[in-house]
């Protein structure tokens, strides 16, 4: 397993867009780069549905180790916890069960050569972040949030925890999920100097996510995204 890139994508605070903007992301990386989607949103994970997954994973053995083979769709690598579950049931797991389940998933994905993998985190700050926090070895960390002051107070919980692992806050990127007028304040956090990816207007293609559909806002988080990686 080759990964190059492994970038962890959070909000604390849910209902911000954060699935299907780590989804977009990597519709656009996957054009030059190889890429995969790690579903960690153990509770309800959303990219099976996204890009429209029906079929179930088949699994291979290296090594006398079962893997799980990843679901392939739009050049993009997939392994989620939403191929196992059946669509109308939630995954109701306590704390050591559902850390085994995302530890399962990364270390147990025949994953091929990646260039990035992205991480869709589930929100919150739980037994879920601390899993993917200490026993994945994250480069970096992306906030998604909205403007508005839930999101950003509970965005700030999330940094706080995700810098007490000494992991990369690459940046934040501001998700306008009702309005198609960017914020004129570039740091909506205020004393936190934390670097501004992009903004994304409401797009009904995001909304609705077509798969053949990446918006100029898109495209141009996604080129920020590798600008800041390759300047670290």
């Amino acid at each position: 397993m080759s990964i190059k890139n492994i970038i962890a994508i959070g909000s604390a605070k849910g209902g911000v867009g954060k699935s299907s903007i780590s989804a977009s992301v990597a519709l656009h990386l996957s054009k030059e780069y190889s890429v995969g989607i790690l579903d960690a949103d153990i509770y309800g994970p959303n990219q099976h549905l996204l890009f429209d997954i029906i079929e179930k994973p088949s699994f291979i053995k290296s090594n006398e180790r079962k893997l799980l083979k990843p679901i392939i769709k739009k050049n993009i690598q997939f392994s989620s916890v939403g191929f196992l579950l059946e669509e109308e049931k939630a995954g109701m797991w306590r704390g050591p069960i559902l850390s085994s389940i995302i530890k399962q998933l990364f270390f147990s994905t025949h994953w091929s050569h990646l260039d990035f993998l992205l991480i869709d985190m589930p929100p919150g700050t739980g037994d879920a972040y601390l899993t993917v926090l200490k026993d994945i070895n994250i480069d970096n960390f992306i906030l998604v949030a909205s403007n508005n002051k839930l999101s950003i107070s509970d965005s700030l919980k999330t940094l706080t925890m995700v810098k007490k692992f000494n992991i990369n806050v690459l940046g934040y990127i501001e998700n306008n999920i009702i309005t198609n007028t960017q914020s004129e304040n570039k740091n909506i956090f205020n004393l936190e100097k934390i670097h501004h990816l992009g903004s994304v207007n409401f797009n009904s293609k995001i909304y609705n996510f077509d798969t053949n559909h990446v918006s100029d806002d898109i495209i141009a988080v996604s080129e920020n995204i590798l600008s800041t990686i390759n300047k670290i």
